[in-house]
């Protein structure tokens, strides 16, 4: 399933998480990564397959999610 035409979920790749077309890199580590710290620079030198418009999608795919989240109140 293509979510953008930068991001696939595929269920033979990475068990169905969300990973960069043409890779298995997941979308979460590049979010983990920049919420570290790593530039895009740092990013795109360690892993040289991803461009900066990858990097933007992956950001964009964790906006559409969370824009999409409801919240539910659980009594108890």
């Amino acid at each position: 399933m293509m979510i953008d035409e930068r991001i696939e979920i595929d269920p033979k790749k990475m068990g169905g998480k969300p990973v960069i077309k043409g890779t298995r890199i997941p979308v979460y580590l590049i979010l983990e990564l920049l919420a570290n710290g790593w530039s895009f620079e740092e990013i795109l030198e360690s892993y040289p397959q991803l461009t900066k418009e990858d990097i933007l999608a992956a950001i964009r795919y964790a906006s559409m999610i969370l824009k999409e989240e409801q919240y539910v109140e659980v009594s108890g």
